[in-house]
C-alpha cells in the first residue's frame, strides 16, 4: 500500500507574485548601490567670513593692527619741535603787515612831536628834544613787545594743535581696534549664517539625492510585505503525493544494512 504526504502550497497567483518580487530584488541588488550623490558635504568657508580672518591678522587701516599707525602719528606729536608743522604758513606775512602799520602810526606821531617842537621855538626846543628821544626809546621796546606777542600767540595756537591732534590720535589708537573688532565680528556673523544656509541647500540636496537612489528599494521592500502578507493570509491549496511501499527485498536489504552497521559498530574484544 502506497504511503501519501499532504503538502499545503500557496495560491498560483501568490507564487508567481513571490517569484516575481524573487526576480526584482535579485535584479536590483545585483548591482552596487552609487553612494557618491549623497556622501555628506561640508560647506566651504563663505566670502565674508574670509574677509573676517583677513581683518583679524592685519595691521593695515583697517585691521586690528591698525591702531599702530596712530601710535606712531602721535609719538611724532611729542617733541619739542611738534608745534612747527602747525605754524601757520603766513605768519611772517601777518607779523610783518602788523610791524610796518605800527612803525607808519608812530612815525605820524614821531612827526607830531617834531611839529610841536617847530612851533616851541628854541625855548621848548630842548622838552621836545627829550620827548623824541624818550618816545623813539619806547616805540623800539614797544615794537619789539608786539612782534614778540605775535610769535608767541602764534606758537601758542600751534601749540594747541599739535597736543589736540596729540589727542586726537591717541583716541583713534583706542577707538580702531573696536571697530576693527565691530566690523570682524559682523562679518563673521553674517558669514555664518551665508555658510549655513550653503549647508542647508548641500544637505537638503543629498537628502534628495539619498531618497532617489532607496526609491527603488523601498518599493521593492513594499512589494516584499504585501506579497508576504498575501501569503500568511490567504489559504493555501493541499497537494498529495503518494509513495509506494517497500518490496520484501528493500525491506530486507534495509535490515542488512542496520545490523551491518551495528556489527561494524561493535568495539572489538581481544
Amino acid at each position: 500500500m502506497a504511503i501519501q504526504q499532504q503538502q499545503t502550497l500557496p495560491a498560483p497567483f501568490i507564487e508567481e507574485a513571490g517569484k516575481d518580487y524573487l526576480g526584482q530584488l535579485k535584479g536590483l541588488t545585483s548591482v552596487a548601490l552609487d553612494t557618491s550623490k549623497f556622501a555628506p558635504t561640508v560647506a566651504g568657508q563663505d566670502v565674508l567670513q574670509t574677509q573676517a580672518a583677513t581683518l583679524a591678522g592685519d595691521t593695515g587701516a583697517t585691521g586690528l593692527g591698525g591702531y599702530q599707525q596712530y601710535l606712531t602719528a602721535a609719538q611724532g606729536l611729542t617733541g619739542p619741535q611738534a608745534y612747527k608743522p602747525y605754524m601757520t604758513p603766513y605768519q611772517t606775512d601777518v607779523i610783518d603787515a602788523t610791524l610796518t602799520e605800527y612803525d607808519k602810526q608812530t612815525q605820524l606821531q614821531e612827526q607830531g612831536l617834531r611839529d610841536q617842537q617847530a612851533k616851541l621855538g628854541v625855548l621848548g626846543a630842548g622838552r621836545a628834544g627829550i620827548q623824541l628821544g624818550e618816545y623813539g626809546s619806547q616805540r623800539g621796546l614797544d615794537r619789539a613787545a608786539l612782534q614778540a606777542r605775535m610769535l608767541q600767540d602764534a606758537f601758542t595756537q600751534a601749540q594747541g594743535l599739535a597736543q589736540a591732534d596729540y589727542g586726537q590720535q591717541m583716541n583713534l589708537a583706542q577707538l580702531q581696534p573696536q571697530l576693527a573688532a565691530g566690523r570682524i565680528n559682523t562679518l563673521g556673523q553674517v558669514g555664518a549664517r551665508q555658510q549655513a544656509q550653503e549647508q542647508a541647500t548641500l544637505d537638503a540636496t543629498r537628502e534628495q539625492n539619498r531618497m532617489a537612489a532607496m526609491e527603488p528599494y523601498e518599493r521593492i521592500g513594499t512589494y516584499g510585505s504585501g506579497v508576504g502578507s498575501m501569503i500568511s493570509g490567504y489559504p493555501g491549496r493541499s497537494q498529495f503525493t503518494a509513495t509506494p511501499n517497500p518490496t520484501p527485498l528493500q525491506t530486507a536489504l534495509g535490515i542488512g544494512s542496520f545490523l551491518g552497521g551495528a556489527f561494524l559498530g561493535r568495539p572489538q574484544r581481544g
